[in-house]
């Protein structure tokens, strides 16, 4: 018997996002679609197994999982939980974006990295990076990213203490110390984490500046790139607009915008939807969309 293809949603936020359900309508609309909310790592199991056994393991081949919410250590915790729930031959494909995080820090290195080729400042490998407001899902997921691309990230967080945990625990990952964390509050703060980055991220929430202009001026002589994923004024970079696209917004700093950026996001999503729905089994998390980000944009 043919099978229709079921995509259901765990997120363990009180609502479920919209935006991913919409970009899997868009994409797939003959879909049956069901969501779950406020699930937490023990509600899996039994949600997923449920989803597995009904339709046998032909059925479960064309059932898709996507664990998201604005928690990224609770979103991990699911995936564990539903990767335990499976077994050969009743496994099923996972796509893991919390909050975005996955699929927009993706975006944002690759059209780092795409913008330093293009400007003729090589590869990230030894680049000297600041990720600005790193706690987040995009900040930590771009930390991550830029380590494995082997750069030298300074990461930024009002808590001194924060910033240093992240640090240790992506050093841990890498095995070895390519991350450093620092706090940022005031303009000082912020100016002495930018002073030897060749590129600058900004991550930060929605609507928060994080970086001015006076202080990219006095403090980031080293700077050729600016990358922001705040889209919602003020910018979380001054003087950057959305839309730039490698554009040079001071002499010899090149600038990208939080919807160009979310541009490129929104087609790293869709491909990873068509990966996990071509795939009978797999976890689709950033290293899987960070390589679909830079296929696009070589």
């Amino acid at each position: 018997m043919p099978y229709g293809i079921v995509i259901i949603f765990l997120d363990a936020d009180k609502h479920v996002s919209p935006f991913d359900i919409l970009t899997a309508i868009d994409l797939y609309p003959n879909a049956h679609i069901l969501s779950y909310s406020d699930v937490k790592a023990e509600d899996a199991r039994k949600i997923v197994q449920d989803a597995i056994f009904p339709r046998g393991p032909e059925g479960a081949k064309h059932t898709k999982l996507f664990i998201g919410g604005s928690d990224m250590e609770e979103a991990l915790k699911i995936l564990e939980a539903a990767k335990g729930s499976m077994f050969p031959p009743f496994e099923i494909s996972i796509i893991v974006d919390p909050k975005g995080g996955y699929t927009t820090a993706s975006a944002a290195v690759a059209k780092t990295l795409e913008i330093s080729v293009k400007k003729g400042l090589g590869e990230l490998r030894g680049k000297t990076i600041t990720v600005l407001a790193s706690t987040g899902a995009v900040g930590l997921t771009a930390t991550r990213i830029f380590a494995q691309e082997r750069a030298k990230v300074t990461i930024t967080s009002r808590s001194p203490e924060r910033a240093s945990s992240i640090a240790e625990r992506v050093n841990e990952e890498m095995g070895d110390e390519r991350v450093r964390g620092v706090k940022a509050h005031t303009s000082e703060e912020v100016g002495k984490a930018i002073k030897e980055a060749i590129i600058i991220l900004a991550a930060g929430a929605s609507g928060v500046q994080l970086l001015t202009r006076d202080i990219l001026e006095n403090y980031g002589k080293e700077c050729r790139i600016v990358a922001d994923v705040n889209a919602v004024l003020p910018s979380g970079i001054e003087g950057l607009a959305s839309n730039a696209d490698g554009d040079e917004i001071f002499p010899n700093v090149f600038g990208i915008g939080a919807l160009t950026i979310g541009g490129l996001k929104n087609r790293v999503e869709a491909a990873l939807f068509k990966q996990a729905i071509e795939s009978p089994k797999g976890v689709f998390d950033y290293d899987k969309a960070y390589g679909i980000a830079k296929e696009l944009v070589n």
